[in-house]
């Protein structure tokens, strides 16, 4: 796994992070560490909330798309922003969960209802970027 930091220690500068994880683990350490770095650091909630949208994010980029391109995160005094890259063009689809546990459909609305706001973009190569917006 590859990744890059850019942090400016003051307040009210954006603090930034590229990785190119190899699963969602790697993905989540990454982010455990990013929250860390945060000044003032994000609520105990808000890092679990963090975790587990760019758990998911990944996980759904890996099992759907076949791969992540690379995960940024951004944070400012506001808010954070996950964004994870993919190579597939195809939107993440809206399915009624299975209750029996066997066919999922859990993730998207979980992502919708933790974060204040979800954006499907073109992402770069023909493929899509997911972003996520967690209030710090």
């Amino acid at each position: 796994m590859r990744h890059q930091l850019a942090i400016n220690d003051h307040p009210s500068q954006s603090v930034q992070r590229v990785c190119h994880p190899d699963s969602a683990a790697d993905a989540r350490d990454v982010v455990s560490d990013f929250a860390t770095s945060l000044r003032p650091p994000p609520t105990e909630r808000t890092t679990q909330n963090l975790l587990l949208l760019v758990s998911e994010l990944v996980a759904n980029a890996f099992r759907h798309a076949g791969a992540v391109t690379a995960v940024h995160l951004r944070a400012d005094r506001e808010r954070i922003e996950i964004l994870v890259e993919d190579p597939s063009p195809r939107h993440p689809q809206e399915r009624s969960p299975d209750l029996t546990g066997s066919g999922g459909g859990f993730g998207w609305p979980m992502v919708r209802s933790l974060a204040l706001d979800v954006v499907v973009l073109p992402g770069p190569g023909g493929g899509k970027t997911v972003q996520a917006v967690l209030a710090r």
